[in-house]
């Protein structure tokens, strides 16, 4: 692994110097005013001092994070940049995220006026100049905002905005020395496989076909898969998103999603007359065939899954008397059926495989007449997903697992990092990423749930790398080549 250079911190200027020094961990240097100043040190930098707005919404003491660091000629990106926001704003001061503009000269009137048109929250005289000269993507820079546009700096009360300005800054101390103390080289063990899987994949295409296809807006029945941005992207593409058949006018498409639903969904949506595309996962259809397959042989159904999990609802409404949901060994020690010798188990597709097994264990024990799937329920991509986090865990710090909070899936690829011992985290993006995790962690594990789009991990592999020098490293544990076929009314 590449050695660590220290962080560093630039002040430009006395009084920013002053409001810094002996309040961080982290050395502090003062640059000097203005665009031809050197950098004292070569890795990663935070710019900290005070910038005047150019967006009207922004009052003296508001904090600005850098997304971008301007000069009229050139942008330089922060990828870590979001990292450092959110610290802030857990601090509870005013934080806004957004492009900084660096001039060679104080601005004001029409120069103010034509700095702010390019879209920049607000202007100094150093942070991009300054952060050129660091490595790439590895300056952020935090200013506090002294002047506005309509209180511009030679005017009366600018002592008092000072004043306000510097204590902002004192006050984003600890999370300076937070961003400092996670800066450094790192590691990225990508565990493989990760992110959609060939169900999630289908689901996908299923909506962005019918979109292509039909005229006539496009509904969709809760989530199609459990990721926010999967679901914000269709939205934006024209997908209408609905909680119950009911809300969808009579005659329109509607999509079913991929966890399936219970019978009476789909006699609902039939007296609706609404063409019905149905994005069901084919995994997830075995379980219901398996569901029906038992009911019908007067069986009593044991679903081991979560309750409130839409897959479970989708699947215990196939056979609504005879299935009773059990989630977890204590329940299954519990749980009582009509007759012993007729019962049968199946299990939700995204568990972890680890806690299914158990809770099928008991029930075996406790049933031994039980009948079973003829082949595993939870689905080959939650499995290998499982196996490769685990072999990714073993060899990190800390573990990061993109997925959103309603994802079954990417929850249990936290819970099985967890249990190797250490720190596990799922997170919807990197914005997500608490810089406190990172302080002692120099080989991170990145995976990803199967309903998560893998430009997420990219974007994770992006932010990481402007706290230090990366390196990446894929750990795959098999390969994934499964499709499945569309339904007629999309292919």
């Amino acid at each position: 692994m590449t050695a660590h250079t220290p962080a560093t911190v630039c002040t430009p200027l006395r009084s920013e110097y002053a409001a810094l020094r002996g309040r961080v961990a982290v050395p502090v240097h003062r640059t000097g005013r203005g665009p031809e100043r050197p950098l004292p040190a070569a890795g990663p930098v935070l710019i900290a001092g005070v910038a005047g707005a150019l967006d009207t919404n922004l009052r003296p003491g508001d904090v600005i994070v850098a997304s971008e660091l301007r000069t009229p000629t050139s942008t330089l990106t922060s990828p870590a940049a979001v990292l450092l926001a959110n610290e802030l704003r857990r601090l509870g001061l005013p934080t806004h995220f957004g492009p900084l503009l660096s001039t060679d000269r104080v601005v004001d009137g029409k120069a103010r006026t034509a700095a702010a048109a390019t879209g920049a929250l607000a202007v100094d005289t150093e942070s991009a100049f300054l952060a050129a000269q660091a490595p790439p993507g590895q300056a952020v820079a935090l200013r506090t905002i002294v002047d506005t546009p309509v209180a511009p700096l030679l005017r009366p009360g600018t002592p008092w905005r000072g004043y306000s300005a510097l204590r902002a800054l004192r006050t984003a101390a600890p999370a300076i020395d937070a961003w400092a103390a996670a800066t450094g080289a790192r590691e990225l063990l990508l565990a493989g496989p990760r992110s959609f899987c060939a169900g999630v994949e289908r689901a996908v295409e299923i909506v962005e076909r019918a979109l292509a296809q039909y005229s006539v807006p496009v509904y969709v029945r809760r989530q199609i898969v459990h990721n926010r941005h999967v679901i914000d992207d269709l939205r934006s593409r024209g997908a209408v998103f609905v909680e119950e058949v009911e809300q969808i006018p009579e005659g329109s498409v509607a999509v079913l999603a991929a966890h399936g639903v219970a019978p009476a969904v789909r006699r609902a949506a039939a007296a609706r007359s609404l063409r019905v595309i149905d994005a069901t996962c084919p995994l997830v259809a075995k379980v219901h065939s398996e569901v029906r397959r038992f009911a019908a042989k007067g069986n009593t159904v044991l679903l081991i899954g979560h309750d409130d999990h839409e897959e479970v609802v989708g699947t215990r409404g196939e056979a609504q008397d005879n299935v009773i949901v059990v989630p977890d060994p204590a329940a299954a020690e519990q749980v009582s059926v009509p007759d012993p010798e007729r019962v049968s188990y199946v299990m939700q597709t995204t568990l972890a495989v680890d806690e299914a097994e158990g809770i099928a264990a008991v029930l075996r024990e406790r049933f031994p007449a039980v009948e079973r799937p003829a082949s595993d329920d939870i689905c080959y991509a939650t499995t290998n997903r499982q196996r490769a986090v685990r072999v990714v865990a073993e060899q990190s710090d800390l573990v990061l697992v993109v997925g959103s909070q309603n994802s079954s899936n990417s929850h249990r690829l936290a819970e099985v990092a967890g249990r190797t011992g250490i720190p596990a985290h799922l997170i919807d993006d990197a914005s997500e990423v608490e810089l406190s995790w990172l302080a002692s962690a120099r080989r991170v594990g990145i995976t990803a749930g199967a309903s998560a789009p893998p430009q997420l991990v990219s974007e994770l592999i992006t932010c990481l790398s402007g706290l230090g020098t990366t390196t990446t490293r894929e750990v795959t544990v098999v390969n994934e080549d499964i499709q499945f076929t569309l339904p007629r009314e999309v292919s």
